[in-house]
C-alpha cells in the first residue's frame, strides 16, 4: 500500500517503482492544471533517480498532463474572477512559479480589457464603500493599499481613488 504527501513517498509493503510514479504524477497533474516547477517539486519527494524524474517530465508533457501555457492562462483567469487580482499581481505570481514572459503575456491577453475596467471599478467602488474610516486621508489610503495589494496599477488606482473622494 502505498500513499503520497507533500513531502515524502511512503511504502508500507512495496517498494515505489516508476510506473507507480508515473501514475501518481498522472493523477496529480489531472484533477488541477500544475506548473512544471510544482511538478518538480512533488517529484524531488519520490525516490527515484535525477534521470527517472526527468523522463517521467517528459512523458506528462508528451501526453499532455503538463502544458505551462494552458497552466498560465487558467491560472490568469481564475485568479481574474475569483480572487479580483490585477495584471501586476497575476504577472508576479506566475513569474514566482517560473512561467516564462511569453506566456504571461500570452495569459494577461485572454483578460478582456472591458472586463478589466469593470471589476476594477466595482471592486474600487465596493471598497471605497465598506471603509468605515472618518479621517479622510486614512481612509484614502486604506482603499488605495487594498487594491495595490491586489495588484491593480498604480495610475488606475489613484485616479479612481481620488474621484471617490471627491463625491
Amino acid at each position: 500500500m502505498y500513499f503520497c504527501s507533500t513531502t515524502r513517498w511512503a511504502v508500507m509493503d512495496k517498494k515505489v517503482t516508476y510506473s507507480d510514479c508515473i501514475k501518481k504524477m498522472e493523477y496529480y497533474c489531472s484533477y488541477q492544471e500544475r506548473c512544471h516547477q510544482e511538478v518538480v517539486q512533488k517529484l524531488r519527494s519520490c525516490p527515484l533517480t535525477n534521470l527517472e524524474q526527468d523522463e517521467i517530465v517528459v512523458h506528462l508533457i508528451a501526453y499532455n498532463f503538463l502544458n505551462e501555457e494552458r497552466f498560465a492562462k487558467t491560472f490568469a483567469i481564475s485568479k481574474f474572477h475569483q480572487k479580483k487580482w490585477g495584471n501586476i499581481r497575476i504577472k508576479n505570481e506566475l513569474k514566482q512559479r517560473q512561467v516564462i514572459d511569453r506566456l504571461i503575456q500570452s495569459a494577461l491577453r485572454d483578460i478582456s480589457s472591458e472586463e478589466y475596467e469593470t471589476t476594477f471599478e466595482q471592486l474600487a467602488t465596493k471598497i471605497w464603500e465598506t471603509i468605515s474610516e472618518r479621517n479622510a486621508m486614512k481612509k484614502f489610503k486604506k482603499c488605495c493599499d487594498y487594491l495595490l495589494r491586489k495588484g491593480w496599477e498604480t495610475d488606475l488606482v489613484y485616479a479612481k481613488i481620488k474621484s471617490l473622494s471627491e463625491k
